[in-house]
């Protein structure tokens, strides 16, 4: 398989688009905090991009093993690959996006997948935001110190 890399900013960019168009997937949306990623799941080998950026330069490996630990749990390292397009929140955020995009997508692709997925609680949604900062205090709840004298 032959990629077209590009240097930008010192970041390596992943284009395997030209070879990826004639190929069927499965679309899936995930969300964690204020992260929202639209991943599509391919069948075969293949490489895995995160915003047009390969897993490995764009992931630590905790993370990245993470990410990937829903392939291990059904057994299928390096039978399937992605790409995904995410924005909004940090990394730990992105992460949790893209890995329920992911398990979403498996439990798309095949339905025996769906009980093995959310016995591991893959396919649960973690709806925890930042709570929102109220008027008065400094944080969402610290308060300025409170002097009685």
């Amino acid at each position: 398989m032959a990629t077209k890399a590009k240097t930008i900013k010192n970041k390596t960019k992943v284009s395997n688009e030209t070879e990826l168009e004639n190929q069927k997937y499965i679309f899936a949306l995930g969300r964690r905090k204020t992260a929202i990623a639209s991943v599509r799941l391919y069948e075969g080998q293949g490489i895995s991009t995160i915003n047009d950026r390969n897993i490995e330069d764009f992931l630590d490996p905790q993370k990245l093993d993470e990410l990937l630990r829903v392939f291990s749990v059904l057994d299928l390292q390096g039978q399937m690959f992605f790409t995904a397009k995410a924005n909004g929140g940090g990394t730990s955020g992105l992460v949790g996006a893209v890995r329920l995009g992911i398990a979403r997508a498996l439990s798309m692709y095949n339905p025996d997948y769906k009980k093995t997925l959310k016995d591991s609680k893959y396919l649960t949604r973690d709806p925890r935001k930042v709570e929102r900062k109220k008027s008065g205090l400094k944080k969402a709840r610290k308060a300025p110190q409170y002097s009685k004298r």
